[in-house]
């Protein structure tokens, strides 16, 4: 049987006359880790070298509808029942247990174990399932679970470590696609609306428990500007809670072509870079993480450049995430550097505390105020 040995080495220095047994190199320390020390680090290692298979079980049940399915079926199925329903031939029966398997083993389903040797189990739905119902339109989130799982956004990370050696400053998207994440935007209307509808998708979820949960940040604003707002899900959100506030959305041109017309939310084609149309206060959800720190400046200075003083009511409204902020649990610790290095294949950055000074500081606004109500992400008050 193998064993693992860390080895420490111990020299001995001496200006004495080196002798033999002086000049020896001494034995090295063993240290011994026992065989289910071994085992468990062998259990760890496939753990994380697996974690994808569960992500493409979740997207193959996405597609199969099975979320769906069993919510249509009174929220409870057996195996048999979903094969049939999904239109499955019954040879993939025995696999689609063992895809289940995975998903209720992760807690995306639950199931309920037969009582008896000639009864099947039932699947049910639990609330990450509910997620991704299309019928639970406040909180839909299949969009933007497909944008994260398709394959354009997965291919880039397969040719990751190329990119770090690489010297030449491209994104991982554009070294693996030839354009960037934007450009391909712009080119293909059908992923341009897989993005909005993702954008639009979260912010139905999100913006329902933002009002709810620190909805006083609204209070007392006249007009406010959605800035890169895609399709207008937040803005449309806060003007229902805040009528007496003028919304405004502001994106760029193919964005703005493609948005639905609403009376009480208007659209401004132009660029964030360039202009901010004025307004009492501007929000930017999910905006700042997509830049490195100069373009965030940039867009910052714009923002200061666009609304009043602080005693005048004027603030920067955002939405995004804090590294370290939120619930102290180690799944929101780990979503939140998982999904710092997923940005960064469209090169986006997750901010910690003082990296979001810095750059507010950079664009010379002078206080802001940090609320971690939001599970992995928070809502920021800037102030001029």
């Amino acid at each position: 049987m193998s064993s693992l040995y860390i080895y420490r080495s111990t020299w001995h220095v001496s200006n004495q006359p080196t002798t033999k047994q002086s000049s020896t190199k001494m034995a090295p320390t063993e240290v011994k880790h026992s065989s289910q020390d071994l085992l468990q680090a062998q259990v760890d290692l496939w753990h994380h070298a697996l974690g994808f298979v569960k992500s493409m079980a979740l997207k193959c049940a996405m597609e199969l509808q099975i979320p769906n399915t069993i919510q249509h079926h009174g929220g409870a199925m057996t195996p048999s029942e979903l094969a049939t329903k999904i239109g499955l031939h019954p040879s993939k029966l025995p696999r689609l247990r063992r895809l289940m398997r995975v998903l209720t083993v992760s807690g995306i389903f639950v199931v309920h174990e037969a009582a008896s040797a000639d009864k099947e189990a039932v699947y049910g739905l639990t609330p990450t399932t509910c997620l991704l119902v299309s019928d639970e339109v406040k909180s839909n989130l299949f969009p933007i679970v497909t944008l994260m799982l398709d394959s354009t956004v997965i291919t880039p990370f397969f040719g990751m470590h190329s990119w770090f050696l690489d010297e030449h400053s491209v994104s991982m998207f554009k070294k693996a696609h030839g354009v960037t994440f934007w450009e391909m935007a712009d080119q293909d209307n059908t992923y341009n609306q897989l993005i909005n509808n993702a954008m639009v998708s979260d912010s139905n979820f999100l913006m329902d428990i933002i009002l709810r949960e620190c909805g006083d940040v609204f209070v007392g604003i006249n007009s406010l500007i959605d800035v890169a707002g895609g399709h207008g899900g937040a803005a449309r959100a806060i003007a229902k809670a805040f009528p007496q506030m003028k919304c405004t959305v502001l994106d760029l041109p193919h964005v703005v072509a493609n948005a639905p017309s609403d009376e009480h939310v208007p659209f401004i084609s132009g660029d964030m870079f360039e202009y901010i149309p004025p307004a009492n206060a501007l929000f930017l959800k999910w905006v700042f993480h997509d830049w490195g720190d100069e373009d965030c400046v940039k867009i910052l200075k714009k923002c200061k450049e666009a609304i009043p003083p602080r005693d005048a009511g004027g603030k920067v409204i955002i939405v995004d995430m804090v590294v370290g902020s939120g619930p102290d649990e180690i799944v929101t610790r780990e979503t939140q550097v998982f999904f710092d290095l997923f940005i960064m294949y469209l090169e986006g950055i997750e901010r910690e505390e003082f990296e979001w000074k810095k750059i507010f500081m950079e664009a010379g606004f002078t206080d802001y105020k940090i609320i971690s109500v939001l599970g992995v992400r928070s809502v920021i008050e800037l102030y001029p």
